[in-house]
């Protein structure tokens, strides 16, 4: 379920010169808000967890996962170059789980390790914030990853729809109404956070139990139906 050639093919397509830029602008803000904070407001906890959860969970990891997901494969299908990677003997399967693969890869190393170094410069880990708060981001990038890969397979507005659920569903929804929680990604990753934390710093509206199979079951889906819909633009282009 791994082709070489094709993980290849879209490193260099998401660490390009200018997405390679813009993937490095939101880790580096969040290390400089870290360092401002940690010099006006000293080691404290409940405040780590806050920049941790307000900035490097709730809005840096989802947009990550935006540019890395969307990025795998809705270029290659805009501009038609889909064709020939589709041309050559390799499962579909195996191109949507090679590409989720390199997005996935992609998005922890630009969100988990930013938010460790953070969190460490914020209290040193007290807390076991920092390792909280990085477990639930490389969790939280496997799901981000696989929805936003389906978005780029179904819609050539994969962008504008990963924008809206990231900002919009999560950020604006999942703070006013306690309902939307229950669906947010953030939540589910933040349960596991929570779970890891030590001092009641950290908390979530979904139980463990039910973020886990959340996760397993969003994950897979977006997976499974990324290759169904790759397998109907192969036969589409066929006809």
């Amino acid at each position: 379920m791994y082709e070489p050639t094709v993980a290849r093919l879209t490193y260099r397509a998401l660490l390009g010169r200018r997405r390679a830029a813009i993937l490095f602008i939101l880790p580096a803000l969040l290390l400089v808000i870290a360092v401002a904070v940690r010099a006006l407001v000293g080691v404290d906890d409940q405040v780590a967890a806050d920049v941790l959860g307000g900035f490097a969970l709730a809005t840096m990891v989802p947009l990550i996962g935006v540019i890395a997901g969307t990025g795998a494969i809705g270029p290659e299908i805009d501009d038609g170059s889909i064709v020939y990677l589709l041309s050559k003997p390799v499962k579909r399967p195996t191109i949507i789980c090679t590409k989720l693969i390199v997005a996935i890869a992609v998005t922890m190393a630009f969100s988990a390790i930013p938010t460790f170094i953070a969190g460490m410069i914020l209290n040193g880990n007290g807390g076991q914030v920092a390792i909280a708060y990085t477990i639930a981001a490389l969790v939280a990038s496997i799901a981000y990853s696989a929805v936003f890969l389906l978005l780029g397979t179904v819609s050539r507005h994969a962008v504008v729809f990963g924008l809206v659920y990231a900002l919009v569903w999560e950020a604006l929804f999942g703070s006013l109404v306690p309902g939307a929680r229950t669906l947010s990604i953030q939540q589910w990753a933040l349960s596991l956070a929570e779970k890891i934390g030590t001092n009641g710093t950290i908390t979530s509206d979904v139980g463990l139990p039910t973020a886990v199979i959340l996760l397993v079951v969003v994950t897979g889906l977006a997976t499974w139906y990324a290759g169904q819909k790759l397998r109907s633009l192969t036969l589409a282009g066929d006809e």
